[in-house]
């Protein structure tokens, strides 16, 4: 597994990688909310985070994580590639490569909580919306 820069013409595979684990992990998200956030992702989100990918040696993505000044702002990974430890490596790349100290978590990911807390960050914080103003809360969470 090769943790690379994303390049513009690698987003289409990368909005295709978060619909599906969306899909996989956030079941508490309405399917309005979903497809009003696919097109802000693809044409804003993206362009405003310092990405990474991971992917295996065929080339496919298998999981990438956006930085911004010292945020994880997005860390999602294929739901046939969960489990292997690429989140974990995405994570630890973010930490010692693009200085990322803090993670917002929506309170309804358990399995993201879970995960953020066992590598070392702690909740700090919460929010009763999410970045949108939707009814998400989120955890802010400090390594």
């Amino acid at each position: 597994m090769n943790i690379e820069i994303v390049e513009k013409a690698d987003h289409f595979q990368l909005i295709e990688v978060w619909e599906a684990s969306v899909r996989a992990t956030h079941d508490f998200l309405a399917e309005d909310d979903l497809q009003e956030l696919k097109p802000l992702i693809l044409e804003e989100y993206f362009d405003a985070v310092d990405l990474r990918c991971a992917k295996n040696g065929n080339g496919e993505i298998q999981g990438f994580c956006g930085v911004y000044d010292g945020n994880i702002e997005m860390l999602f990974i294929s739901p046939e590639a969960r489990g292997k430890g690429i989140g974990a490596m995405l994570a630890a790349y973010a930490i010692k490569e693009q200085g990322a100290s803090k993670v917002d978590v929506n309170e309804q990911n358990e399995l993201a909580l879970g995960f953020y807390q066992h590598i070392g960050f702690k909740v700090t914080g919460r929010s009763p919306v999410d970045g949108q103003g939707r009814p998400y809360p989120l955890l802010h969470m400090v390594l």
